[in-house]
């Protein structure tokens, strides 16, 4: 499995093109969807679109890209929500909220499996920065697309918005650490980290607590 990553956006948020057979699906296009889309053509034939979650710096180009390819675009419905939200809220983060299309979604659900060529990921439902924040985990290649429940420098997504759960975060940062050591966390922002060195930062700086 080969990954690519794109900081599209003013949140530089990543986009990961990841490809197996010819075969290329696209994580969290969150905008610059022109871009994503010249880079999926030069690794091979893009078969679905996905989100790890329903915030606007990652599902901004959905649309675009989905359209542009004719493939379907996978999101959890418990985060339906937000994308009726994604242009008010692009316009506060970007004071820019035009030409904004909100794309239509196939719901994903705990235990689904997107594939790729001869690979698949795994949908592991990872709620707390949003409720329907999922991660996509694939145990033969040891990676697993976390979005914004953790972040490479052991910080963690942000809970203070009404919908965020502080408690369901926790729950879903430790069951990802739970993950075989080796493996590599690509998050939604920032550069990505091993399991095993996470594990290490959290008891540093928690204790036994996680």
């Amino acid at each position: 499995m080969r990954i690519e990553r794109l900081e599209v956006g003013s949140l530089r948020t990543n986009c990961y093109l990841v490809e197996s057979d010819g075969e290329v699906g696209v994580i969290d296009p969150g905008d610059d969807g022109e871009y994503i889309i010249r880079k999926v053509g030069e690794r091979g034939k893009c078969i679905w679109v996905a989100a790890t979650h329903g915030h606007f710096d990652h599902i901004l180009a959905a649309t675009e890209v989905s359209l542009g390819f004719n493939v379907p675009f996978y999101l959890n419905s418990k985060d339906e929500f937000l994308l009726t939200r994604a242009g008010k809220t692009a316009g506060f983060f970007t004071g820019n909220q035009e030409g904004i299309v909100l794309p239509s979604y196939s719901p994903l659900s705990e235990e689904m499996s997107l594939k790729l060529g001869s690979e698949q990921l795994v949908v592991m439902e990872t709620p707390g920065h949003t409720p329907g924040s999922v991660s996509f985990y694939s145990r033969k290649e040891g990676m697993v697309y976390c979005g914004d429940t953790v972040f490479g420098d052991g910080s963690l997504g942000r809970t203070d918005f009404s919908y965020g759960s502080s408690k369901d975060l926790r729950r879903s940062v430790e069951m990802l650490l739970e993950l075989p050591e080796k493996t590599m966390v690509f998050p939604g922002h920032g550069e990505e980290v091993q399991i095993e060195d996470l594990r290490g930062f959290f008891r540093r700086v928690y204790g036994g607590e996680f």
